[in-house]
């Protein structure tokens, strides 16, 4: 099974895949970690990525999450994956991936924002992620304003892991 732990900047993706990635001996991913110098230097500068900007990273991606199925390995990735479009290319014939939209309040993801420092992602992408996000209707959808532990045990019960 692969689980992509998704939503905006500042929703605690990579904390949350972590933890459930440790707890289930799993392989962790980070999206970020696949994008190119040119992506993430439009991002320190606050311009939003475009669709183009994108697609060979999601391309990418889902040849990641392809090899860890076809190996059998379970894997969680962190991934904002905000259009329906993206998450279609992530998971295209693929069967086993499951989404999870970590979901939160403006101001706490603002305050989260806040507190993070040296990260690529400048704070000022929120309000643009936030119009951008298409909300999935097959995904399950966690409260961020509760603990990690809570958030991981409820996507564990959730999927039966």
């Amino acid at each position: 099974m692969v689980i992509v732990i998704m939503g905006v900047t500042g929703t605690g993706k990579t904390t949350v895949g972590e933890r459930l990635a440790a707890d289930l001996g799993w392989e962790f991913l980070d999206a970020d970690d696949f994008h190119p110098p040119a992506n993430k230097a439009k991002m320190h500068a606050g311009i939003p990525l475009t669709d183009e900007d994108r697609w060979p990273w999601l391309a990418v991606l889902h040849d990641s999450l392809a090899r860890s199925l076809a190996e059998g390995r379970g894997t969680v990735l962190a991934c904002s994956a905000l259009k329906e479009s993206y998450r279609e290319a992530l998971s295209d014939r693929l069967s086993g991936v499951r989404f999870v939209l970590l979901d939160g309040d403006r101001a706490l993801l603002r305050a989260r924002l806040a507190n993070r420092p040296g990260h690529f992602m400048n704070p000022a992408l929120l309000d643009s992620q936030l119009e951008t996000l298409e909300r999935p209707a097959d995904a399950l959808v966690v409260d961020i304003a509760a603990p990690v532990d809570v958030q991981v045990a409820e996507i564990r019960g959730a999927f039966g892991i």
